[in-house]
């Protein structure tokens, strides 16, 4: 067997072979293979420092007869064992364990002269290490998305067109479940983005924390407390950003935040309901419920969110058609009343989900009234008809605990219904000199003398309007009438309209009282349209001093003068109500197309950037405000409920 010979290096701890310096910068890499790293790898490039000193020159024995007289030189002190060996094919021998020692210590002395050089030379070669990423982790992950595989191919008959939009090229054909789970959220954000609050909100989450990280300086208490409302803020969808809202808030008088969102009778547009006739909202703002009565004798329920708003309940009561104040929730929020020209009603229990009709003929039969001229000349002119008794349309619940409920009757009498023993007895009538057109609890405004409150008892109060446009005031513990004035420019004949505020009850038709929290001055609106040929709806604005009793304790006095007359429709005013908190009156005209405004109720003026050339309202039949003013419903003829957000009060 032919031997072949080859060489091995032996280190000595004295004199090791070749200098320290040699071997040192021979263990380097050099700058190309820096750059190589970085391609590759993706490490940093960080370039060798004399590179001239520490690059090793290698020289081939054969080429240079130099390095064979240097290297044999270096090797003079070796013995032939040490540096030959014979090959023989097996494996080679191991070595003793004094020369495993040797070599070891010479590997060790080897290295630390290396990490000297290193250090005394040139910077390490490995990149500092990175940051940790400050990024929240998921909660959880299946692992079973990992493994799927989501087609994305035109040419697969299994790809949905959905898929298709998700490809960021025309060349892919597959998904992995993780890719695919991260395009899906792409694409929902683009359809639906971030709303501006959440953007804002995290903004300024983000501005605390890189400001709580650069001072370095607050307590461990501090930043429990910040992380706790982090964490209250990401997982509330509600109430963090009504947090410091108090009810002192004042609306801008010159633009409205308003955003409109799916009509919220949508699922039942199809069936052909008919006019929009009454609208109502539940009086709980945690409650999004919606009553609406249309012309085809259907009370129906919808749960209001902006979006689909299903359908609830449907009630049918084709001995009822609805008027413009048919429907009203008690203030407690566990029934509904329902009402039109028929002298009986329906309540409908929302826990038991049942329906009540009352007794025929309960209005205006039971009373020494009843036998008044006045009442009968009345009745005579309207007939008896084949239900008997009196219709059941302008009513109002006692704000506080809607104990009581006042009903207009025939002839001028509004009857006191005792709602809360709940036999719905009448227990007394108040008289007017005329037909009864609205109605409308509230208590007296702060401000007035102790004397004023006590000629009304517990400071409540009941104020009615006549047909004739007189406003009663009506000290209802009493049941005498403490002041009664005439509205400026009414006369006999005129068809009158009011509305209430948040203070002023659940009916659509009330005088509107503002109260003082928010108004500097609180005011009495009242509505009146003239049937002449300008035809032309105006709205006076009353001041506090038209709600306060009479000074001379009579029942007459002079009249007030309206603070604003409001002449923004030309035709006239058949919807008029507040928002909860009196902020803002709107006022529509069905008579008219698109004929809505909504008036700043402080500064009594019409927002102008509300409603536009562009916003289809048609001819607006009833309007109502959600309890937490954020949601406004306008119905219309042709049988849709247009719903919008005010965004002032959503945040």
């Amino acid at each position: 067997m032919i031997k072949h010979s080859r060489k091995r290096q032996k280190l000595d701890n004295r004199q090791p072979l070749g200098s320290s310096n040699r071997t040192a910068a021979a263990s380097e890499k050099d700058d190309e293979e820096r750059r190589l790293e970085e391609l590759i790898f993706g490490v940093p490039f960080v370039p060798a420092v004399n590179t001239a000193k520490s690059r090793t020159e290698l020289v081939d024995d054969d080429d240079e007869g130099e390095g064979i007289h240097s290297t044999g030189k270096e090797m003079d002190g070796l013995l032939d064992s040490d540096i030959f060996f014979v090959d023989d094919g097996g494996p080679p021998p191991p070595p003793s364990a004094s020369q495993s020692t040797h070599d070891e210590d010479d590997m060790n002395n080897l290295e630390r002269g290396s990490d000297d050089n290193d250090s005394d030379d040139e910077p390490p070669s490995h990149p500092p290490p990175l940051e940790q990423s400050t990024a929240r982790k998921a909660a959880w992950s299946d692992p079973a998305d990992a493994p799927l595989a989501i087609s994305v191919a035109p040419s697969d008959p299994s790809t949905s067109k959905r898929a298709l939009k998700l490809r960021d090229s025309q060349n892919e054909t597959v998904l992995s479940g993780r890719e695919y789970e991260r395009r899906l959220r792409r694409q929902f954000t683009k359809i639906n983005p971030e709303p501006t609050w959440a953007l804002k909100a995290r903004d300024k989450i983000h501005g605390q924390v890189k400001r709580r990280r650069s001072s370095e300086v607050e307590q461990d208490d501090s930043e429990e407390n910040e992380d706790s409302n982090i964490d209250h803020l990401l997982t509330s969808t509600s109430g963090v950003l009504r947090k410091g809202r108090t009810s002192k808030f004042l609306l801008p008088p010159t633009t409205l935040n308003i955003n409109r969102l799916r009509d919220a009778n949508q699922s039942v547009q199809s069936n052909a309901c008919g006019d929009i006739k009454s609208l109502a909202f539940h009086p709980k703002p945690h409650v999004p419920l919606l009553c609406v009565a249309s012309k085809d004798n259907r009370y129906r329920l919808f749960q209001v969110d902006g979006h689909t708003s299903p359908l609830l309940q449907t009630l049918h009561i084709p001995s009822l058609p609805p008027t413009s104040t048919s429907t009203t929730f008690h203030p407690s929020g566990g029934h509904l009343l329902l009402t039109g020209a028929r002298p009986y009603y329906f309540t409908y229990d929302l826990q038991a989900q049942r329906m009540t009709q009352s007794a025929r003929g309960l209005w205006g039969t039971t009373f020494s009234g009843a036998n008044d001229s006045s009442f009968r000349a009345d009745r005579g002119k309207r007939g008896r008809g084949k239900d008997g008794g009196e219709p059941i349309q302008h009513h109002a619940f006692h704000p506080s605990d809607g104990s009581l409920l006042a009903v207009a009757g025939r002839g001028g009498y509004v009857h006191l219904v005792d709602w809360g023993s709940g036999s719905g007895q009448v227990i007394d009538s108040l008289k007017m000199s005329s037909s009864v057109m609205g109605l409308w609890w509230g208590s007296l405004p702060k401000g007035f003398s102790d004397d004023d409150v006590q000629s009304v008892s517990g400071g409540d109060y009941l104020v009615s309007l006549s047909n004739d446009s007189e406003v009663y005031i009506w000290d209802v513990g009493s049941r005498r009438c403490v002041r009664r004035w005439r509205d400026e420019g009414g006369f006999r004949g005129t068809g009158l309209m009011l509305a209430g505020s948040a203070h002023g009850g659940q009916a659509s038709l009330a005088i509107g009282y503002v109260p003082p929290i928010v108004l500097c001055t609180p005011c009495v609106f009242s509505a009146y349209h003239r049937f002449d040929r300008s035809n032309t709806g105006l709205v006076n604005v009353y001041g506090s001093d038209a709600l306060a009793p009479s000074p001379n304790r009579a029942a007459t006095s002079s009249n007030p003068k309206p603070h604003k007359t409001l002449g923004q429709l030309v035709t006239s005013v058949t919807s008029l109500r507040f928002n909860r908190d009196g902020q803002i009156l709107a006022m529509a005209s069905r008579e008219k197309k698109d004929a809505l405004r909504l008036v700043h109720a402080h500064s009594l003026t019409a927002f102008a950037n509300w409603p536009t050339a562009s916003t289809p309202l048609g001819h607006v039949t009833s309007i109502d405000f959600s309890a937490g003013n954020d949601h406004m419903a306008v119905g219309n003829s042709r049988g849709k409920v247009l719903l919008y957000q005010l965004r002032d009060f959503g945040m």
